[in-house]
């Protein structure tokens, strides 16, 4: 574990370098055009700002973890390395990288091969990151409970392992569009992806059932359920998911995933025959590039079994999408 816990640390760290390195290249370039030496120290000390930024969120998190193997906790040290690799793969995505092996195959890094004053070759494709807008609220009550939502993305995010915004809004879109009547969630955590959820579910006139087995947590996530005003909607279980689901007997429009990794099959097992047909089965750190995050027994069993559908959306930090085949 603790060689793992290197390797994706010192990656990180040389995705970071690369990064900084390259914007500190295209400052330079821009400086030279507009000969200006004001222009010049503004440019460095910003690059100088966000590289410290950086050194001290990979410092906290290598804190954390440090704590956590002298406690062997091995699932907190599971969580942070999750964590890790998903601020590594927004970290590439952000750089026009495909994943841990660099650019798509034919493809070289930006700037690569383009003289000075030359832009990236046209493709055709957009990228939709750079379009995409914040959640527009269409009520005062919506409105509130995005601002709850902000507010924990910015305060409650370090520890809590919460879904990135963009898999969140994936998550209440999904959940509108099949109009949900029951989103049964194994993880909650402080709530975050839980209040996605009831976005929607306030909507569809559904409910939620969540299980969370930190007490913490469980407790936080009652507080944030409660100043967002979705509390009426959610059932809040405590205690081991892999045994309390067992008691689970109603109908699910739609399954989330998002707790160990390797408790991922079990729950795909036990909680898939309350899956309704036609009802979705949503699983979350998966990626088919495989690592860690890959899990490749559950990817396995939702590609192999001709009752079930399944799609991967990678924009955030990696989400299967099962359909439960009418």
């Amino acid at each position: 574990m603790l060689v793992v816990t290197v390797v994706v640390l010192l990656v990180a760290a040389e995705n970071l370098i690369a990064r900084d390195s390259s914007n500190r290249t295209a400052t330079r370039q821009t400086q030279r055009q507009r000969r200006g030496m004001g222009m010049q120290e503004r440019g460095m000390r910003g690059g100088q700002d966000q590289f410290g930024m950086m050194q001290g969120i990979f410092g906290t998190w290598f804190d954390d973890l440090a704590k956590a193997y002298e406690k062997n906790d091995k699932e907190k040290m599971g969580q942070l390395i999750d964590d890790m690799k998903q601020r590594r793969e927004r970290m590439q995505r952000g750089m026009g990288m495909a994943g841990p092996g660099g650019p798509p195959e034919g493809m070289g890094r930006p700037g690569q091969g383009m003289r000075p004053g030359q832009g990236p070759p046209t493709t055709g494709r957009t990228d939709a990151s750079s379009i995409e807008s914040a959640p527009l609220p269409k009520s005062e009550a919506e409105k509130k409970i995005l601002s709850v939502l902000d507010d924990m993305d910015k305060n409650q995010r370090r520890g809590m392992m919460n879904v990135p915004k963009e898999d969140g809004r994936l998550l209440r879109l999904l959940t509108e569009t099949v109009d949900a009547k029951h989103v049964v969630e194994i993880g909650t955590s402080n709530g975050y992806s839980g209040i996605w959820f009831c976005l929607a579910l306030r909507k569809t006139g559904g409910k939620l059932t969540t299980y969370e087995i930190d007490a913490q947590r469980a407790s936080l996530a009652r507080e944030n359920f409660k100043r967002a005003g979705v509390d009426k909607l959610v059932t809040l279980v405590e205690g081991d998911a892999h045994k309390e689901i067992t008691k689970l007997k109603e109908p699910i429009d739609l399954l989330f995933i998002d707790a160990d990794k390797e408790g991922y099959v079990d729950y795909l097992n036990k909680l898939s025959p309350l899956v309704r047909p036609g009802g979705l089965i949503v699983a979350h750190n998966i990626s088919i590039r495989g690592g860690r995050a890959g899990i490749p027994e559950y990817v396995k069993a939702v590609t192999t079994n001709p009752d079930l559908e399944t799609v991967f959306y990678e924009q955030g930090a990696g989400v299967s999408v099962t359909l439960k085949k009418r």
